[in-house]
């Protein structure tokens, strides 16, 4: 007959404080949430934040929203869902090789792009047309969790999210929140590449000879490589890292992705044409703000904010519908 053990609350505690590296940040020494609320019984405060951004509906719309690849018809090109469990995954591996504290790892990660906008980064620089400053989705994610869809995550899971990408200043404040970042790039560099190949955009062989030599066949090995690379340097230095010179090969990975890619000149007619969507459907919603639906149209906002709230909220093919719908009533 089974036997089992009730693990509380209590008792995760101590095992982050028994077991976990001393960098790691402990749930117990959280800078809290801004509504103060009684503890789980069962969780610590980054696994109940964890299973919060899960459940939300911002999560859950991701599987409808762009990558690379706008409203795909292949079901293998990689959606922005899929993304977010690869970078989760990858994540959340190096966290445990780190001793580090992989629920808050899995929190910042799995929230890091819930404010992506429809038809991804093209349909971000679309809506950045309508506002005195650059719309960022990091920002846009914080908006989500903290007004539109109010879960009263902890301080550090926010601060992992609005610090996901490189670009962002400061950089995050905990080491779970670095680790997201090498995620992120690990994940988008190694299946953007395989799905670059399945669409016959680029070949193998025109990958970077440095890429090739340095992680062998893309894909799983990539991902092997990459991570060996985060682990091995961050033991050595202290922080978390990746060994100068393949850090070096994903940067011109990265160069390389983006001039045969993702600004490849076959792309222009698609951006023109998302451009044109997410335009119409912001000009509509400026004059038409009684179609927007409740959970957007928040009194201390601006009718500004509540359309552009509601069109990043969109997936790709709902996008599309409602345009269609406003394009031929």
């Amino acid at each position: 007959m089974a036997s089992f053990q009730r693990r509380t609350r209590q008792v995760a505690e101590q095992d982050e404080r028994d077991r976990l590296a001393p960098a790691a940040t402990l749930s117990t020494e959280s800078r809290g949430r801004e509504r103060e609320e009684a503890p789980d019984p069962y969780r610590t405060a980054f696994e109940r934040d964890r299973d919060r951004i899960l459940h939300s509906k911002a999560f859950r719309r991701l599987k409808h929203k762009t990558q690379v690849f706008i409203n795909p018809a292949d079901d293998h090109f990689v959606t922005r869902l899929t993304h977010t469990l690869q970078v989760t995954q990858i994540g959340r591996s190096i966290s445990v090789f780190l001793g580090l504290n992989e629920p808050l790892t899995e929190a910042i990660c799995l929230g890091h792009d819930v404010g992506h906008a429809p038809f991804g980064h093209t349909g971000e620089d679309a809506l950045a047309d309508y506002v005195d400053y650059d719309w960022l989705h990091s920002q846009q994610a914080l908006r989500i969790f903290q007004v539109l869809e109010p879960l009263n995550l902890t301080w550090e899971v926010l601060d992992g999210i609005r610090a996901h990408s490189w670009k962002i200043e400061p950089p995050p404040a905990t080491p779970e929140g670095a680790v997201c970042r090498f995620a992120d790039r690990i994940a988008y560099l190694t299946h953007d590449v395989e799905d670059a190949l399945r669409a016959d955009i680029i070949t193998e062989e025109e990958l970077p000879a440095a890429a090739r030599a340095r992680f062998g066949e893309p894909g799983s090995p990539w991902i092997a490589s990459m991570i060996k690379a985060v682990i091995d340097e961050s033991i050595a230095s202290g922080d978390v890292s990746m060994e100068p010179d393949c850090l070096e090969i994903m940067h011109e990975l990265r160069d390389f992705m983006f001039e045969r890619v993702y600004l490849r000149p076959e792309t222009e007619g698609h951006k023109q044409e998302v451009f044109k969507v997410i335009h119409q459907l912001v000009d509509h919603f400026l004059v038409n703000t009684e179609a927007i639906p409740d959970t957007y149209r928040h009194d201390d906002a601006t009718a500004l904010t509540q359309v552009v709230d509601y069109v990043a909220g969109m997936t790709d093919r709902f996008a599309l519908r409602v345009h269609e719908e406003i394009a031929n009533p």
